[in-house]
């Protein structure tokens, strides 16, 4: 089960990821009246008919998952977001990516905590099938943004572990001058 509103993140653009994104993009926005998370990836999309399955926690990808019949990121997410009065929408186009958007009501007693910032961000940066990524944070009056291709021209290799931990740095230096 999902803890936390990065949770959520990671299971959306490891998504992405898996649909061969070569582009994808990450807004994390945080007012006094929503979490808003909207992730669009270039990947390969879905049809209509995929879409309709996309929330049955009974189906899946054929072959995404070889030893079960089951997705339940997507259907966890909409329940989750259902719950504490949020909502989730999908876009998607064959061959040319899908907008995954979900919203969370801060007020809600049922809406999970932000989560570990610096960790989901580090965690997608890294990842090998990044490809191109940017991921922007945004508050009602600040924010900052991450682009991985701009992060490895200074950074280097973001598979070694100085700079990796240079990146968290980074990133948590940027979340600390959120306001």
């Amino acid at each position: 089960m999902h803890i936390a509103i990065t949770d959520y993140v990671l299971e959306v653009v490891q998504n992405a990821f898996e649909a061969n994104s070569t582009e994808t993009r990450v807004v994390l926005q945080e007012t006094a009246e929503a979490f808003a998370v909207t992730v669009t990836d270039n990947g390969k999309g879905m049809s209509e008919e995929v879409m309709k399955r996309v929330l049955d926690p009974f189906s899946t990808e054929e072959g995404k998952h070889p030893h079960r019949k089951v997705g339940l990121g997507l259907s966890f997410l909409n329940q989750a977001t259902e719950l504490a009065g949020g909502e989730l929408t999908l876009r998607s186009e064959v061959g040319v990516g899908t907008t995954v958007r979900f919203t969370f009501d801060p007020a809600s007693i049922d809406t999970p905590p932000l989560g570990d910032v610096v960790s989901t961000f580090m965690t997608l940066l890294a990842h090998p099938k990044a490809g191109s990524l940017v991921i922007e944070r945004k508050t009602e009056t600040d924010g900052y943004a991450l682009d991985r291709k701009e992060l490895i021209g200074v950074l280097g290799d973001l598979e070694m572990s100085g700079n990796l931990h240079l990146l968290k740095e980074y990133i948590a230096s940027q979340e600390a001058a959120l306001s």
